[in-house]
C-alpha cells in the first residue's frame, strides 16, 4: 500500500479521499434507487395508479438488480471501478429523468425497472476500497463505505417529500425526482476525474477471461452452476407475482415468455461459464492460485438472511407497526426508520469488530444474534409496550447490518482479480432474500414471517462452520508471469 497512515474518517487525502468517493457514489446510487418509496402516494394521485399498480413499482424497482449485480461484478474486474462507476452513475440519470416525466402507468413502470440497474452501483465500490485498504483496515473501511452509502435510501425519505413540497403543485414530485438524477449525472463527472482505480505503483489485477466467474477446481465449477439456480428462481418468482396468480399486471403468454427466456439465459449462463473455466477440466490449477468456491457461497447464504431482511423488513415495517399498535402511518413510518437510522454505524461496527477479531467468530456472533433478534421480533404483539417493541427492532437491526458489514469483511479477501463478480454475486443474493422474504409475507401473519428469516439465520449459522478464516496470502499472477503475494491478514 503506498498510503501507510491510519484509518482517519477526517482526512480527505490518499485512500480515505477514495473511500469518502466511494461512499458518496454509493449514497447518490441509493438515493436515484429508492426516489419514488417516499413519494408514493404524490405519484400514485398524479398519475391515478392502483393499489396493484403501486405493488408492482415496488416489485420491479427490484426486479434489474439480481442480474445487473452480477453484470457489473464483471465489468468492474474487467475495466476498473473508476470507468465502471462513472457509466453506471451516468446512464441511470436518463431512466430517471424519464420516470419524472412519466405521464402513464407503463412509462413510470418500464423506467422503475430500468432503473433497478443502478441498485448495482454498490458492488463496484466494493471493489475500489478492496485495491486502496490493507486487509487489517478493509473491514472497517468496506463497513463504512456499505454503511454510510446505503443511508442514501433513508436520506431519500428524510428529504424528498419536503423537496416536492418546495417545488410545489402536482409536479412537485417530478421536480425531486428529476433532482436526484441531476446530481446522479453531475457525481458521474466529479468521480471520473477525482479517483483512480489503485495506489500509484499498484497492479490492478484483472481475470483472465470475462462472461462468467472463475472457479479453480471441477467440483468447485458444479457448485457454481448449483449457486446460480435460485438467482434466477427469484426472477421466476418475481414473474409468478406480476401474472394473473398474482396481481394480474402479466397475461399468462407474457409470463410463459419470461419463463422461458429466464431458462434459454441460465443455459447460456452456464455454457459461458463453462468457456470461462474449460481449462481446468484439461489442466489443474496450481495450487498457489487456487480459492475456494464454498466460501463465496456461505457469504451468499449470509447475505441472503442479512440484506435480504433488510430490505425486506424496511419495506414492511411502518405497516407492522401501524397494524400492530393501530398509528398513523407517518408516526409509524418515523417509528421504523429507526430499524434504517442503524446503518450509519451498524455496518462501519461489524466492519471493525471483523477486523480486530477475526471474520468466522464475528460473524458466527452476529448471525446467532441475527437469529435471536427475528425470533424476538416474531413474538411482538399489541400487549407490548410500543417503545420495547422500537427498542427490540433497533437491536434486531444491529445484528443483521454488522453481519452485512461483516460479510463484506471478507468478500474481498477470497481472490482479489474476481473481488467484482464475488461482491456481484453475494451482493445478488442479498435481493434474492429480499424476494424471498416478501412473498413469504404476501402469504403468512407477520409473527411467521420474523421466524421464517430466524430460521434462514439459522441456516446460515450451520453453513458458517464450513467457512475458513482468511490467513496469509492470496496470490495473483502479474502479466509477466511473476505472482504477487497480497496479505489477508
Amino acid at each position: 500500500m503506498s498510503d501507510t497512515s491510519k484509518l482517519n474518517i477526517f482526512s480527505f487525502t490518499g485512500k480515505m479521499k477514495i473511500l469518502h468517493f466511494s461512499w458518496i457514489a454509493f449514497f447518490i446510487t441509493f438515493f436515484v434507487w429508492f426516489n419514488h418509496a417516499p413519494l408514493l402516494g404524490a405519484i400514485a394521485e398524479s398519475l391515478g395508479l392502483t393499489r396493484d399498480e403501486i405493488k408492482t413499482l415496488l416489485i420491479l424497482n427490484v426486479a434489474l438488480t439480481i442480474p445487473a449485480r452480477i453484470i457489473v461484478g464483471m465489468l468492474t474486474d474487467k475495466y476498473g471501478p473508476r470507468i465502471t462507476y462513472a457509466t453506471l452513475l451516468f446512464l441511470a440519470c436518463f431512466p430517471c429523468f424519464m420516470f419524472a416525466l412519466a405521464d402513464n402507468f407503463a412509462e413510470a413502470a418500464i423506467s422503475r425497472f430500468l432503473l433497478g440497474f443502478v441498485g448495482a452501483g454498490f458492488v463496484v465500490g466494493i471493489r475500489m476500497v478492496s485495491e486502496w485498504f490493507p486487509a487489517n483496515e478493509l473491514g472497517t473501511a468496506e463497513g463504512i463505505y456499505g454503511g454510510w452509502g446505503n443511508f442514501g435510501s433513508a436520506a431519500a425519505a428524510m428529504s424528498l417529500p419536503t423537496l416536492a413540497l418546495l417545488f410545489g403543485g402536482e409536479d412537485g414530485w417530478r421536480y425531486a425526482v428529476g433532482l436526484t438524477g441531476a446530481i446522479c449525472l453531475i457525481f458521474s463527472f466529479i468521480w471520473y476525474k477525482n479517483v483512480t482505480d489503485t495506489p500509484k505503483g499498484s497492479t490492478y489485477f484483472k481475470p483472465k477471461k470475462i462472461g462468467g466467474l472463475e472457479v479453480t477446481s471441477k467440483g468447485d465449477f458444479l457448485f457454481l452452476l448449483i449457486m446460480k439456480i435460485p438467482l434466477y428462481a427469484a426472477l421466476v418468482l418475481l414473474t409468478w407475482k406480476l401474472s394473473p396468480a398474482g396481481v394480474s399486471i402479466l397475461s399468462d403468454t407474457a409470463a410463459i415468455t419470461i419463463y422461458v427466456l429466464l431458462a434459454a439465459i441460465l443455459i447460456y449462463d452456464c455454457y459461458s461459464a463453462y468457456n470461462v473455466n474449460r481449462e481446468i477440466f484439461i489442466t489443474p490449477v496450481p495450487e498457489i492460485e487456487q480459492y475456494k468456491f464454498k466460501q463465496v457461497a456461505v457469504l451468499n447464504i449470509l447475505y441472503f438472511a442479512t440484506f435480504g431482511s433488510e430490505l425486506a423488513v424496511v419495506s414492511m415495517l411502518p405497516l407492522f407497526f401501524a397494524d400492530v399498535f393501530e398509528l398513523d402511518m407517518v408516526v409509524a413510518g418515523l417509528l421504523a426508520s429507526a430499524y434504517a437510522f442503524m446503518n450509519l454505524m451498524s455496518r462501519p461496527g461489524g466492519g471493525w469488530i471483523s477486523d480486530r477479531f477475526g471474520r468466522k467468530k464475528t460473524l458466527l456472533i452476529l448471525t446467532a444474534g441475527l437469529a435471536v433478534g427475528y425470533a424476538v421480533m416474531s413474538m411482538i404483539d399489541n400487549s407490548w409496550p410500543l417503545i420495547i417493541a422500537v427498542i427490540a427492532a433497533m437491536a434486531c437491526s444491529f445484528f443483521v447490518q454488522a453481519g452485512e458489514g461483516a460479510v463484506f469483511a471478507v468478500v474481498p479477501l477470497i481472490k482479489r482479480r474476481l473481488t467484482g463478480q464475488v461482491a456481484g454475486m453475494t451482493g445478488a443474493y442479498g435481493n434474492v432474500g429480499a424476494v424471498f422474504y416478501l412473498t413469504v409475507l404476501s402469504m403468512v401473519s407477520y409473527q411467521t414471517f420474523f421466524m421464517v428469516i430466524a430460521a434462514t439465520a439459522v441456516l446460515g449459522f450451520v453453513t458458517l462452520l464450513f467457512l475458513e478464516e482468511p490467513k496469509g496470502h492470496m496470490a495473483e499472477v502479474n502479466e509477466d508471469g511473476t505472482v504477487e503475494l497480497i496479505s489477508v491478514t
